[in-house]
């Protein structure tokens, strides 16, 4: 069915004006509410008998709000607040962002007008849309909306700001203020959504761990070695983990004092970091039981870099590969199973020899395998501990290893202490 149909329908049913009712469906739809929502909230605000013959939505605690009332009106303390641009329709599109809460909870919204909201203010937001987003309810405040800035504040269990250290960081955050060090940073061209687009890219740390970063608005306050002040950053889920998002709207500032960097990684059993979903800095101990296919000797494409067969890349067809050392070790600790991934530096570490080496190896015996089995043969069967970025996806458990070292760990020891815990 049309929208001009569905406007028609309700115009008929609901016995107003078809082109009122249609500016208003639109609207909502191009706020990203189903049809069928925007619809039940039309029903609602101009009262059809259905919901009490009332056309205003019914007051609720934030904690009530289910992604079924369609709307609502709720009175809240803004926690956070920022700006973001995104592509909706074919179009950009500056929406503002954060959490409302009351004194029962707490819930994430979006507005899609700039009403001029900052942290503490307190508002009514009356006919505001429900949507699920991410299995929980999101408050989507736009035209539809009557808002009002309340002058008496509501007192919420709740810190007011977005101040955050990046171990509390989680996919889908927004409005959140950091203070970091950028430990790592990279400038790069990328094909972005308007053409190629230059960013930069990189790790930021502090006490409480690190994080992957992307700035899409280069600010030259970030610069490998610098502590800066981010406000107003979001938080997406890349490979994975967590990745701090710095954009046009976020302000960043530099720090006069420097931000301590804590040194140590958590250290999980692995099926307790598998379930997860997926985590930046870990450490793993684990005996190597395999090797993957895949490992030893590799080549990769020149264009894309990443592993070709037979000459050929999935993206740029027949190349000429790029000669490469990678090793895949499947490790088990008795929790769970994760494939450790080890770049050329650390494969020439277990293979004991360099990428000339193994090349040479390879001619002598016409076999680019005998890499692969030479790695078995000094790997599987030890107990090692690894460092790395964990990501889990429908293809398993990966750690993008850092550091990988054969454990000095007592294996009885462990194996007493995990008995204990099982018997606890």
């Amino acid at each position: 069915m049309e929208l001009d149909d569905h406007a028609e329908e309700l115009a008929s049913d609901l016995g107003v004006d078809k082109e009122e009712v249609k500016s208003d469906l639109q609207n909502l739809v191009e706020y990203s509410v189903p049809v069928d929502e925007a619809k039940q909230s039309l029903r609602r605000k101009y009262g059809d008998g259905s919901s009490g013959g009332g056309g205003t939505p019914s007051a609720k605690n934030v904690a009530d709000i289910t992604p079924d009332d369609g709307s609502v009106t709720v009175t809240g303390t803004v926690l956070t607040a920022g700006k973001r641009s995104i592509r909706y329709q074919g179009s950009d599109h500056v929406i503002v962002e954060g959490q409302l809460a009351d004194e029962t909870g707490r819930i994430d919204y979006t507005a899609w007008e700039d009403f001029g909201f900052e942290a503490g203010d307190t508002i009514t937001a009356g006919n505001a849309g429900v949507r699920e987003w991410d299995g929980e309810p999101e408050l989507n405040v736009g035209e539809s909306t009557a808002l009002s800035f309340e002058s008496d504040s509501l007192e919420v269990p709740y810190e007011i700001g977005g101040e955050a250290e990046l171990a509390d960081l989680e996919a889908g955050d927004r409005a959140r203020t950091l203070e970091v060090a950028v430990l790592d940073c990279e400038r790069r061209t990328i094909d972005g959504r308007d053409g190629e687009t230059e960013i930069l890219s990189g790790v930021l740390g502090d006490e409480s761990g690190r994080l992957p970063f992307t700035n899409w608005d280069p600010v030259p306050e970030i610069e490998e070695g610098a502590s800066v002040r981010i406000e107003n950053a979001y938080v997406q889920e890349f490979r994975g983990v967590p990745e701090v998002n710095v954009s046009e709207f976020s302000r960043v500032s530099a720090l006069e004092r420097e931000i301590d960097v804590g040194s140590d990684a958590t250290t999980m059993d692995v099926g307790e970091a598998v379930r997860t979903g997926g985590i930046y800095d870990v450490e793993l101990v684990g005996n190597a039981i395999a090797i993957r296919d895949g490992s030893g000797l590799i080549q990769r494409c020149p264009e894309c870099y990443r592993v070709i067969q037979k000459g050929q890349c999935r993206t740029h067809g027949d190349v000429d590969g790029i000669d490469d050392l990678r090793v895949k070790a499947i490790l088990d600790d008795g929790t769970g199973t994760v494939t450790a991934v080890l770049d050329d530096e650390l494969t020439q570490q277990v293979y004991g020899g360099n990428l000339e080496d193994a090349l040479e190896a390879a001619r002598e015996a016409m076999d680019q395998e005998v890499v692969a089995d030479e790695i078995r043969e000094n790997v599987v069967g030890r107990e090692y501990r690894v460092r790395g970025h964990l990501s889990v996806d429908e293809y398993g458990a990966n750690l993008d290893a850092e550091t990988f070292e054969e454990s000095d760990d007592d294996p009885a020891a462990r194996a007493t202490a995990f008995l204990e815990e099982v018997d606890a």
